[in-house]
């Protein structure tokens, strides 16, 4: 069964996780804005959160590439989520993958005390392996929607978030300055480039 919007109204209490996922410049952030909102015309007590180190474009708001921002609390551990995600009804957490292991845990632990809870981050890190606690979310997560960019190289769909700079560091904040999105072949193609 397809997630449907239309449901959300006659389940409002039941718990559930939602994941978006995918690569940089993919629209992860855009997507859950929009998902925000539309909780918040329904009439939805909503809360959102974004990890502290995140501060590109806001240090209180997540702010899409396109500019579309919504008002958000910056927590510096997966654990500050559940001590301020009080008397609500949906959660929504973005640039999940700079959160601690423990996010799956506080996303299952608001799930079930009948929240729903919106994930985006990207899945898979520089070096195109999986990403701080997305993987084990979205094991665990009732809707998973992977998104895509388009890969500045050739045009097909992109789902690797390709580093320019030459650091082998996790995590680097950056944007189009640092980071290209790429399809399979084109980032195989630039990890050998980058090799020889």
């Amino acid at each position: 069964m397809l997630f449907s919007e239309n449901s959300i109204a006659t389940n409002k209490r039941r718990g559930l996780i939602e994941v978006i996922c995918g690569s940089m410049f993919s629209g992860k952030t855009e997507e859950l804005i929009r998902r925000l909102k539309r909780a918040r015309i329904a009439k939805q007590r909503v809360e959102i959160f974004k990890p502290q180190i995140d501060t590109r474009y806001s240090i209180d708001e997540i702010v899409s590439h396109d500019s579309n921002s919504i008002r958000s609390t910056p927590v510096t551990s997966s654990g500050n989520i559940l001590l301020l995600a009080s008397d609500v009804d949906v959660v929504g957490i973005d640039e999940a993958q700079f959160f601690d292991n423990n996010l799956a845990d506080v996303c299952n632990k608001l799930a079930n005390q009948g929240i729903r809870v919106i994930v985006a981050g990207l899945d898979m890190d520089f070096s195109g392996k999986p990403f701080g606690p997305i993987p084990g979310i979205m094991a665990c997560a009732e809707h998973v929607t992977k998104v895509h960019a388009i890969c500045l190289k050739c045009g097909n769909l992109a789902h690797y978030s390709h580093r320019l700079a030459d650091t082998e560091k996790l995590v680097v904040l950056g944007e189009t300055d640092i980071y290209e999105p790429l399809c399979r072949t084109c980032f195989n193609e630039a990890i050998k480039r980058k090799k020889k």
